[in-house]
């Protein structure tokens, strides 16, 4: 077994018609799932294959993890996935190294938004990116976003229900139970780069520093903490959009 969470079972598997290494999803079906129609399928899908297929749909992005095949039966459902070897999750990774070098981390931290704007950009908000839904290939570096069980179809208006880490939730939602996808999905990125060059989550004092611009930390470049701060701002408003995170200075340092 790959993994267990609250979402299903993931095992290691073979494709028997070529060798492929393949990861398989098993999730049992709950009265309250909630279903999604995609083009091209006449029936309506579980939301995590109907995700994973948005997700897929279009030219290939190395970042997402690619969905195979799936199945869907009347008490569960089955899913089909790549499986990258070697691999860990970012969690690990970090765990192992204890924080990463800003190098390292802007390499990762590229993949990371590439994977999300494409999610948005083709109406999928993942609402669970977090280091342990992130596989990292120690050989080559390249990342894959995997697990789509907490997702949702992108909307303009507000979500008033969350779903995903509590850790990640963002700060809105606490405060007036509301909070949009995209720059949801910004502080989670923010969080997730948090961890990487610190090697531990914010602490309540973190994100009070971080409110009022005047958050440091000993070894990292100013532009990271900036960075960090942009992400990481209480006010969703005033937080860096996602379709500006490329363009960060932070970005442009070379090393």
């Amino acid at each position: 077994m790959l993994g267990e969470g609250g979402c299903g079972s993931v095992y290691e598997g073979t494709r028997c018609e070529d060798g492929l290494k393949v990861a398989v999803k098993c999730s049992e079906k709950t009265p309250d799932m909630s279903y999604i129609s995609v083009p091209g399928h006449p029936n309506r899908l579980p939301m995590e294959i109907g995700l994973m297929l948005m997700a897929n749909n279009g030219p290939s992005v190395s970042q997402i993890i690619k969905l195979l095949d799936w199945e869907d039966d009347t008490d569960h459902y089955v899913i089909v996935m790549e499986r990258p070897v070697p691999c860990v999750d970012l969690f690990t990774f970090v765990d192992d190294e204890e924080k990463l070098d800003e190098g390292i981390a802007r390499n990762i931290m590229r993949q990371i938004i590439d994977a999300a704007q494409t999610c948005c950009d083709r109406g999928v908000f993942h609402r669970d990116i977090k280091l342990e839904n992130i596989l990292v290939n120690q050989d080559t570096m390249e990342v894959k976003l995997i697990d789509f069980g907490c997702g949702t179809v992108m909307k303009k208006s507000a979500f008033e229900s969350f779903s995903g880490t509590k850790e990640y939730c963002p700060p809105e939602f606490n405060l007036k139970g509301r909070y949009q996808a995209k720059p949801t999905t910004v502080w989670t990125l923010g969080f997730i780069l948090f961890e990487m060059v610190c090697g531990e989550c914010p602490t309540s004092y973190d994100h009070h520093k971080i409110s009022v611009n005047l958050w440091t930390r000993p070894g990292l470049s100013k532009e990271c903490r900036q960075m960090i701060c942009d992400c990481l701002q209480p006010d969703p408003e005033k937080r860096l959009s996602l379709d500006e995170m490329h363009l960060h200075d932070w970005f442009k340092v070379t090393e």
